[in-house]
């Protein structure tokens, strides 16, 4: 089945031309790309984006529909790692990309909050740690001590993330390339770049995240492909969930969109070792045990409409990879979300974008690549 996200209808982009002479050429045609595109073609530069598929329809299509601040790791974990000023300017900085995300979105984005839940004991006393943590820090945060309704029996306590947000996520994605290409920007969509010698640009970005593209040298490979999948059922008539919902570390994730579907994904840790792949494939497993959650949590049964799967680049220590490629001059990449693309991956566009006009953000040496390397 065909994901939820892609049933609208996208706009026809005006295409440009592969041996095109540009300032900038753009890897991938997703929300990376798109947003790279255009901070460069609002800056005055020549920019090429080309996709082996149309825009929008890798990941940027394929997710759940989240947009959460921060990174894939807790707050209080990547203050362990990295220092309380770095982890206090990473939070503050995606808070600020999800409002410039709501601006540039329009009724793609919707500012709901979102709602982390624990499962169980040790998981609530992580959320509490998490939640002292933004305390701590002057971040908005609040905590619910017994979730009701539905929830109640399920989860044992929940923080709120005020700031977060729904999307959908194929409708923004195309909305910035329609904004790109009114800048200026041109695309090739339907050809895969084989090699960096079929682009005549100064500057390269490579932005396909977890698909792999033959373009990164020594960090080929080293974003390791993982694959979520998702379900979306039928519409249901009670408002259940007001705001998207996560819990057991993010292996389970779920809202309730606008006409009343559910769409739910996660349950990689079904068959784990299996999901790291480049495969858009479902399996059997995984979508029962989407079922099977949804059912438990609605009470009923649910018709299932559409199912899909994506890939997302995953990097152990959950931080993105931005920055120039080692040993390939003039190469970029921003990739590596870890399953927070839908922020992350708009911020990043725009962080390579500035930087190449000159602006670089001190932000960059956290996410420098050749960290990869050891």
């Amino acid at each position: 089945m065909r994901s939820y996200w892609l049933e609208e209808t996208a706009a026809t982009l005006p295409q440009g031309t592969i041996d095109g002479e540009v300032d900038v050429a753009i890897v991938g045609a997703g929300i990376t790309g798109c947003s790279c595109a255009l901070a460069l073609a609002e800056a005055g530069l020549h920019v090429l984006v080309v996709d082996e598929r149309r825009v929008a329809e890798g990941a940027s299509g394929r997710n759940g529909g989240f947009a959460l601040r921060g990174t894939a790791g807790a707050y209080h974990e990547v203050v362990a790692a990295h220092g309380r000023e770095r982890a206090l300017a990473l939070w503050q900085w995606t808070e600020a990309e999800l409002r410039a995300l709501g601006g540039l979105g329009g009724d793609a984005v919707r500012r709901l909050g979102s709602l982390r839940l624990a499962v169980d004991g040790e998981e609530r006393e992580e959320l509490r740690d998490e939640v002292e943590a933004l305390w701590a820090d002057g971040l908005e945060a609040d905590w619910i001590d017994s979730p009701t309704g539905v929830l109640a029996g399920r989860f044992t306590a929940a923080i709120r993330h005020p700031t977060d947000a729904a999307l959908q996520p194929a409708r923004l994605v195309r909305r910035l390339a329609s904004r790109a290409a009114a800048a200026g920007a041109a695309f090739v969509e339907g050809h895969r770049v084989g090699a960096l010698d079929e682009l005549r640009a100064d500057t390269v970005v490579v932005a396909t995240d977890g698909y792999p593209s033959g373009l990164l040298g020594e960090l080929e490979g080293l974003i390791v492909p993982t694959r979520g999948q998702v379900i979306a059922t039928e519409p249901v008539t009670e408002r259940l969930f007001e705001l998207p919902h996560y819990g057991r570390h993010g292996f389970d994730y779920w809202h309730q969109v606008e006409d009343g579907r559910i769409v739910a994904g996660g349950f990689r840790d079904v068959s784990l070792e299996r999901e790291f792949t480049d495969e858009e494939a479902l399996t059997d497993d995984v979508q029962a045990a989407l079922e099977r959650f949804v059912t438990g949590l609605v009470g009923r049964e649910l018709r299932v409409d559409h199912r899909w799967a994506g890939i997302f680049g995953l990097v152990l220590d959950f931080l993105p990879v931005v920055g120039p490629v080692p040993g390939l001059p003039g190469v970029w990449v921003a990739a590596g979300y870890s399953g927070h693309g839908n922020v992350l991956g708009f911020a990043c566009g725009r962080l390579v974008a500035h930087a190449i006009v000159g602006d670089r953000d001190p932000l960059l040496d956290l996410f420098e690549p050749k960290r990869l390397l050891g």
